[in-house]
């Protein structure tokens, strides 16, 4: 085998080196200034806030007849104004971030290894998920809910904008919360990219207002703990249920799941 930088030659074709490429990416933002790191991460967000979006229409309108939530109101200049800054704020943070690392308080190792990477997905989810349904649920404190978390349920009737549609405290509170985690935990850079590609898939799943998984989803063992669109549409309209994210473990485990949930297609 003869390699090329982030490309391996082999006998049956060319693959891509997935450590070479962590390594070129990091040495890459290494020798950025923070004006220019700040650049490249806010096309990163800008590039993730379109094609949660348009990957969120699309399934709207594929799933069309499996509507589990009543259509949206029509679009608000609050909601595009609130999406746009969503932009900004992550971006923020993701500089944040990018300074940590910097500093070596993030540490990010390129190991592509199958078993560690895929260990450093699962840590990452379940780690997230914990502490997310924590958060969530204490944004869910009267007191509290107003100041922090009221903004994103002004729109109950979920839309793929929902997603972004958010409190700046909100934003910031899991922006800081993720990044505490990853400080914790040294991942490789390819879990860190798998975890944020299946945070975008779910956040634009839980605000899509149709169901495409199937009705049988709930029963299926393990694969069917993650969570479904329904899971979060139900939250919008029952406030008190299904604080979790990403699966329904501690919601289950907490007694907060909604009462039909896994029943759902039986």
């Amino acid at each position: 085998m003869q390699t090329f930088g982030m490309l391996a030659l082999k006998p049956e074709g060319i693959e891509l080196d997935f450590a070479a490429t962590a390594q070129w990416i990091l040495n890459f933002f290494a020798g950025l200034s923070l004006e220019q790191a700040a650049f490249y991460l806010l096309i990163q967000n800008i590039l993730q806030y379109v094609l949660c979006l348009a990957a969120g229409h699309l399934l709207i309108m594929m799933f069309s007849s499996r509507r589990i939530a009543p259509a949206p109101a029509p679009l608000e200049q609050k909601e595009i104004w609130l999406s746009i800054s969503c932009i900004f704020l992550n971006t923020a943070v993701a500089v944040i971030g990018f300074q940590l690392w910097k500093a070596g308080i993030i540490v990010i190792h390129t190991s592509s290894n199958a078993l560690s990477v895929v260990t450093d997905v699962m840590c990452l989810l379940l780690l997230m998920d914990l502490l997310m349904y924590l958060t969530h649920r204490i944004c869910h404190i009267p007191f509290i809910y107003p100041w922090v978390h009221k903004t994103h349920h002004l729109y109950d009737n979920p839309r793929p904008l929902s997603l972004f549609v958010l409190n700046p405290l909100e934003v910031f509170g899991f922006g800081f919360l993720w990044l505490a985690v990853i400080a914790f935990y040294h991942s490789s850079w390819l879990g860190i990219v798998i975890y944020l590609l299946m945070n975008a898939t779910w956040g634009t799943l839980g605000h899509l207002g149709v169901e495409p998984m199937p009705d049988y989803w709930t029963r299926i063992p393990v694969l069917g703990r993650l969570t479904t669109s329904r899971f979060h549409a139900e939250h919008h309209q029952l406030k008190e249920k299904n604080y979790g994210f990403y699966t329904d473990v501690w919601d289950s485990l907490f007694k907060s799941i909604s009462e039909g949930y896994r029943k759902q297609g039986k």
